[in-house]
């Protein structure tokens, strides 16, 4: 198999100056100044986050070298975009280097750090992947192998890569065709994975959900002829076991057809990915566990299908919560904050450091960010800016919306013969108001965030130079760089 190497430049006014990385200068000596040569014999230089490859400098160890271009030296956040910009070229040029090398059929590729192992990492990581499923083995690509090259960062290489490969687990459980990921198929699915990280996984059954009275979650169930299910993942890594866990509870809808209040057909197809928020919960924990952070986790997952039948909830219909409140479900569709309600709930039984629930839920959070950053409500400001800091490292941003009385009100004050409505009686605002109502879930003593992720659920279209075509598993790496700052 051929090997590669991919090595790094910075940006420099002047064509004819080329600033190496400590790495690719210790190169270039190695091979007796033929890199710096063929560099400037190349033409104009490396546009930023671009890669050229030259062939033939190393006649032993690699067939050919990558070199990316990082941008301006000593680049950090960025405050307006909220985001650090030395780490996200880091990854993106680390993901052009490896797709330059991989297009002409290198597949053992070596990256240095390139300044930042860890972001070179993901951005190698993420890149190398994509989601092949049940094609024909002939037919698949043939994936490249990536690793560090030398010694200098591996423990950062290391969290890096198991940072992107749990992002790549979500992508994965997300981009599978729904009739290969039901309910009972999820279940089964993230308990082989985490079981042997030593996790503890509980898979409820439709008969528990009666009996703690989730009307809510099971009204979305009754549709289909798939069984819900009830994930509860519980990881132990705190030095004091009884220590308040960390709480997180995703949506698990594994496919979405809107029930009677049917969707479009157009896209429709896309919603095998109203999981994102499961999947992303599963990827966080599996990190967690393999970086061994000193935490307790609970994630917990209502699964089902939404589907219209003769036994589906029809609109205007009541139903009761968990918690007792009555809800009118004047849209099926909007469907996520019903299944939640009811996780929100029993998530209140573990007596919880904080919530904090993941969805695809509202489309209106497409229209309001597109695929820009993932929208937060929350009642703790301290919490929220910890996520946001996380965000601004992880290149995977993360932005405030409204928790307002305003919003409350109506899907509560104009509802009548109930005490709640699962849709709100005015136009616009469709996130805040969905966020309002999964607030009248939870006490108002307990920290609480949900992450409306329906704008960056995917499928990507390169938004982000490092996630290729598909679902995208975000923010999976936010949610990890979060629980390490906690």
């Amino acid at each position: 198999m051929k090997k590669g190497l991919v090595l790094g430049v910075y940006e420099t006014e002047n064509e004819s100056n080329v600033v190496f990385t400590p790495t690719a200068a210790k190169y270039n000596e190695l091979v007796n100044g033929k890199l710096l040569k063929n560099i400037l014999l190349a033409g104009p230089k490396i546009p930023k986050g671009h890669a050229r490859v030259f062939w033939g400098l190393d006649e032993t160890d690699y067939s050919g070298v990558a070199v990316v271009s990082l941008g301006k030296q000593g680049l950090g956040i960025n405050k307006l975009e909220e985001i650090h910009e030395g780490k996200e070229s880091v990854r993106a040029a680390a993901a052009a280097g490896c797709r330059a090398l991989d297009d002409v059929e290198i597949k053992d590729i070596k990256l240095e750090t390139l300044g930042d192992a860890e972001a070179a990492a993901e951005g190698a990581g993420l890149a190398t992947w994509l989601y092949q499923g049940y094609k024909n083995e002939e037919k698949k690509k043939k994936l490249p192998k990536i690793s560090l090259y030398g010694e200098e960062g591996e423990t950062e290489w290391r969290v890096g890569i198991i940072k992107a490969q749990a992002q790549n687990w979500a992508r994965e459980l997300a981009d599978t065709p729904a009739n290969l990921m039901t309910p009972t198929i999820f279940s089964q699915r993230v308990s082989e994975v985490l079981t042997n990280l030593g996790i503890d996984i509980q898979v409820r059954e439709k008969s528990w959900a009666e009996q703690k009275k989730m009307g809510s979650f099971l009204s979305v169930a009754r549709g289909s002829c798939e069984p819900p299910k009830f994930l509860e993942i519980s990881y132990k890594g705190a030095e004091n076991p009884s220590e308040s866990p960390m709480t997180f509870v995703g949506k698990g809808v594994t496919f979405d057809a809107g029930g009677i209040s049917l969707k479009p057909s157009s896209e429709m197809d896309e919603m095998r990915a109203d999981m994102s928020g499961a999947a992303c919960v599963a990827a966080t924990i599996r990190a967690a566990a393999e970086l061994k952070l000193k935490k307790n986790i609970i994630g917990l997952i209502p699964l089902t299908e939404n589907l219209p039948s003769g036994h589906a909830t029809k609109p205007g219909d009541l139903v009761r919560a968990m918690n007792g409140k009555t809800i009118i479900v004047d849209n099926t569709d909007a469907e996520g904050r019903l299944i939640l309600a009811d996780a929100l709930c029993y998530a209140q039984e573990f007596n919880p450091r904080f919530i904090l629930d993941i969805a695809t839920l509202t489309g209106a959070m497409r229209v309001a960010l597109s695929n820009s950053a993932t929208g937060v409500f929350t009642n703790d400001g301290n919490l929220y800016e910890t996520l946001r800091n996380a965000g601004t490292v992880t290149g995977d941003r993360v932005w405030r919306f409204p928790l307002w009385q305003h919003f409350t009100d109506e899907v509560t004050k104009k509802v009548k013969g109930a005490d709640i409505n699962n849709i709100a009686k005015c136009k616009g605002g469709g996130s805040c108001s969905a966020a309002a109502f999964l607030r009248e879930f939870v006490a108002k003593d307990i920290p609480w965030m949900h992450l409306d992720i329906a704008g960056v659920m995917g499928p990507a279209h390169d938004e982000l130079s490092y996630i290729p075509a598909g679902m995208t598993g975000r923010p999976t790496r936010t949610l990890i760089q979060f629980l390490q700052t906690l």
